[in-house]
C-alpha cells in the first residue's frame, strides 16, 4: 500500500451545518433542501452491496445513508467514520438495535485501524470534501484508494464544480454562508473532479442533482490498476 499525506492532527472538524447548535436539523435541512432522497438513493443502487462485503462511509454523519445501506443488505459490513460525536450519537439513536451491527469510527479516516479486519470493497462519501482544504481533499482521496481492495470502488457525493451560473450563485447563499468560502470554492471550481481523475481509475461522473443549495454530483472511481 503505498503511503498517503496524513491528515492534519491539529485539525478541527466543521460541524454538521457549519455550527454545532444547528446538528439536530441537520436531517430536517438535508432533506429538505438537498433532494436527499434521489441523491441516496443512486449511491446506494451504485453499491450494490453483497453478502459479505466490507464498506465504509467516510464523514457518515448522522447515519442515514449507513441505514438505506444496511436496508439494501444487512449482510454486508459496514464501518461509519465521523469526527463529530454528536452527529455519531443521531447515527446511533437513528438506526436503534440495528447500530449494533455496524462499527462506528469517531475521527477522521487516517485514525481508522483495519489491522485484523479485510479492507473495504467500497468507500462513499457524501457532502464532506468542501468542507476541508484542498490539501486535505486530496488526503482523504488518497487514503480512501489506498484503502481499497484491488477492484475496489469509491462513490462520491458532493457538492463539486457548480457549471451553472444559478447554480453557483445558490452555493454562494447557502452552503458558502455556513461553512466559508475558502475551502468550499475550489470545489465550486471544479477542484474534486481534478482529484479524482488523478487518483483514481475510470473516474466518471454518473449524474448530477439540481438543488436550492447547489449542483451535488456524483462520481465513481476505482482503486488504481485494477478497474472494473
Amino acid at each position: 500500500m503505498k503511503p498517503v499525506e496524513p491528515l492534519d492532527k491539529d485539525l478541527s472538524f466543521t460541524p454538521l451545518l457549519g455550527r454545532s447548535w444547528l446538528t439536530p436539523l441537520y436531517d430536517s435541512a438535508i432533506g429538505l433542501f438537498t433532494r436527499e432522497r434521489r441523491w441516496r438513493r443512486a449511491i446506494v443502487e451504485q453499491a450494490s452491496l453483497k453478502r459479505g462485503q466490507q464498506l465504509i462511509d467516510v464523514g457518515c454523519g448522522t447515519g442515514t445513508l449507513i441505514r438505506d445501506l444496511m436496508e439494501s443488505c444487512p449482510q454486508a459490513r459496514l464501518i461509519g467514520v465521523e469526527p463529530d460525536p454528536a452527529a455519531l450519537a443521531i447515527a446511533r439513536r437513528k438506526l436503534g438495535p440495528a447500530a449494533g451491527l455496524v462499527r462506528w469510527h469517531n475521527g477522521f479516516l487516517d485514525s481508522l485501524d483495519l489491522s485484523g479486519d479485510r479492507r473495504p470493497d467500497t468507500i462513499t462519501s457524501s457532502l464532506v470534501l468542501p468542507q476541508v482544504p484542498v490539501s486535505q481533499k486530496r488526503a482523504i482521496l488518497e487514503q480512501m484508494e489506498a484503502l481499497l481492495v484491488p477492484g475496489g470502488m469509491v462513490l462520491i457525493a458532493d457538492y463539486m464544480r457548480q457549471d451553472h451560473p444559478l447554480m453557483r450563485a445558490m452555493f454562494r447563499s447557502t452552503v458558502q454562508r455556513l461553512d466559508g468560502v475558502s475551502d468550499t470554492q475550489p470545489s465550486a471550481d471544479g477542484e474534486v473532479e481534478k482529484l479524482l481523475g488523478e487518483i483514481f481509475s475510470g473516474a466518471v461522473r454518473l449524474s448530477q442533482v439540481h438543488t436550492v443549495t447547489g449542483t451535488i454530483s456524483l462520481w465513481r472511481g476505482f482503486k488504481k490498476g485494477n478497474a472494473r
